[in-house]
């Protein structure tokens, strides 16, 4: 095989190889939380969830904090 084939099949090769390669962009930090007024428990037997952010398409959403019965 000549040395130009066998370029080309390396290249045609690599070339193959990264194109699968996909590099999404970096996540930017999350955001510090927000001061959550706690409300009055419920009733006995309650916990407080806490709020925090959760990754959402494109950006970090907010999940308020919230009252769960034990």
């Amino acid at each position: 095989m000549s040395r130009s084939v066998k370029t080309l099949i390396a290249a045609a090769l690599a070339a193959i190889t990264l194109s699968g390669c996909v590099v999404a962009p970096a996540r930017p930090h999350r955001p510090p939380p927000p001061v959550e007024v706690v409300p009055v428990m419920p009733a006995p037997g309650y916990h407080w969830v806490q709020g925090h952010y959760r990754w959402g398409g494109n950006q970090w959403r907010w999940v308020p904090g919230h009252w769960r019965a034990y």
